[in-house]
């Protein structure tokens, strides 16, 4: 591809510019509302000389625009040119596009958002694409609620949600688009799929990684827990892995989010109190849910299964 300097090289003699690069300035660059703008605007610094010697930065000016506008070809894809005055002469700076600010902003939101085993789409959804319907109306307020009250004094400790309802409800994705209206002012969140990560839990004690994994979750700036009791529970992921994480997390009163299909009398019930060996085991269940009820609020979300069709 011809550079700018060739075409400009091209078109003028040793001295002068030659025909066609004048009709080109006169038709292309002088006729250009930003070029004529800017020239108007500073009058007092630029002579007619002081323009000629600029031909060639205005010229790259408005065809590096045009480019741009096409988004094709651009010497700085993603970037668009800005007229200033530089030791009396025009020069031209680049700048980020708006569609380039606003891809490394969303980015940077999505780097907030930290999921693990959960849809791939999660990170993309916020809180005004969540519909808003009458079995979500009361979860989605107290979803606001607690985005305002802890963007207020994020110091402070603020009861988080337990939502619960059946399958494909939404409960995941509400998760995800508070996780993303928090990102938006900088505060960076993980979602983890408990079922899976449960799997994972059991499969560091061979890899000797059990502590380290369950420093990332205990330690997390705020915590969303999905799809709590989809599965049967051992004793150990109960007491020694999910007890471990709330017991620190209740301590430090850290946010902490959780979704169910089951409210939190029936997770007790069906799911903390009868270990996979058929143990009962009454105390250490309400030990767990105490620390659920610590963190966060109970809350019902109805509706159809969204997942179908």
């Amino acid at each position: 591809m011809e550079s700018i300097r060739s075409q400009l090289e091209n078109m003028m003699d040793t001295s002068k510019m030659n025909q066609r690069f004048r009709e080109i300035m006169k038709n292309e660059v002088f006729s250009d509302p930003d070029v004529r703008q800017f020239i108007a605007e500073h009058k007092n610094i630029l002579d007619k000389e002081a323009i000629e010697k600029s031909a060639a930065k205005l010229y790259e000016f408005v065809i590096e625009k045009k480019k741009a506008a096409a988004k094709s070809g651009e010497l700085m894809p993603g970037y668009v040119p800005r007229l200033l005055i530089n030791n009396r002469r025009v020069d031209v700076a680049y700048e980020p596009s708006a569609d380039l600010l606003n891809r490394q902003k969303l980015e940077a939101v999505q780097e907030r958002i930290h999921s693990m085993y959960m849809p791939k789409d999660i990170k993309q959804f916020s809180m005004e694409q969540f519909e808003s319907t009458a079995g979500r109306v009361d979860a989605v307020q107290k979803a606001y609620d607690f985005i305002d009250h802890f963007l207020t004094d994020p110091n402070k400790f603020h009861k988080a949600l337990y939502l619960h309802g059946k399958f494909g409800v939404g409960k995941t994705f509400l998760l995800g688009a508070i996780a993303h209206e928090l990102s938006e002012q900088g505060h960076a969140s993980t979602l983890v799929h408990f079922p899976t990560f449960a799997v994972e839990m059991k499969n560091s004690i061979g890899q000797n990684t059990t502590e380290e994994k369950l420093n990332v979750f205990k330690r997390a700036h705020i915590l969303m827990i999905d799809d709590i009791g989809a599965d049967s529970m051992s004793s150990w992921i109960r007491d020694d892995v999910l007890g471990v994480i709330l017991q620190y997390r209740m301590q430090e009163q850290l946010p902490t989010f959780f979704s169910s299909n089951f409210d939190m009398a029936h997770l007790e019930e069906e799911h903390f109190r009868v270990s996979q060996r058929g143990e009962t085991e009454p105390l250490k269940a309400k030990r767990i849910m105490e620390r659920i009820k610590f963190l966060a609020e109970e809350v019902e979300m109805t509706g159809d299964n969204r997942r179908n069709g």
